[in-house]
């Protein structure tokens, strides 16, 4: 059993229509891998929203270069990027855990058209304002005895749930 690369895998490349914004996610490293899982999901568009977002050696040395072909932007208010994506007709997907929140088992991303998935900060995560903009707002189930995992992690998971009901 020979193990694979990206020069001889037989992936084949897509594009889904999930665009990821990221409110105040400052953590180069995180910005980083966030690059490298938008390019792995096949997302078509990284938001970075917040005053300080870190594009430094730190960051490129976690994305690997995922940098030069995911399409991003960098804006600083979350709130308009968020308004505008909506009136763009995409579904505003919130990743949070709240006492209204879904589970991402029993979400149904199939027929759901474009979606914009946002994710918040590493250390307070998503506003209220901001999940009150939401369509939905979703959840991973935890069953050990920390209540969040990190952004990073997080969004994975969701993405490959998404992108999985979405194929």
């Amino acid at each position: 059993m020979a193990q694979l690369n990206h020069y001889n895998t037989s992936f084949s490349k897509k594009t889904f229509p999930i665009t990821l914004v990221c409110d105040n996610v400052s953590n180069a490293p995180n910005i980083g891998s966030l690059f490298r899982t938008a390019d792995a999901f096949g997302v078509e568009k990284l938001i970075l929203c917040g005053p300080y977002i870190p594009l430094g050696r730190k960051m490129t040395k976690t994305s690997r270069a995922t940098e030069k072909v995911v399409p991003f932007e960098i804006k600083e208010d979350v709130t308009s990027v968020i308004t505008q994506l909506k009136s763009e007709g995409y579904n505003i997907i919130a990743l949070e855990i709240t006492d209204n929140s879904t589970a991402l088992r029993h979400a149904d991303f199939s027929e759901s058209g474009p979606i914009a998935l946002l994710i918040g900060d590493e250390n307070f995560g998503i506003s209220e304002t901001l999940l009150q903009l939401a369509d939905l707002v979703i959840h991973i189930d935890m069953f050990g005895q920390n209540s969040s995992m990190n952004v990073v992690q997080a969004t994975n998971i969701i993405l490959y749930e998404i992108t999985k009901q979405t194929l």
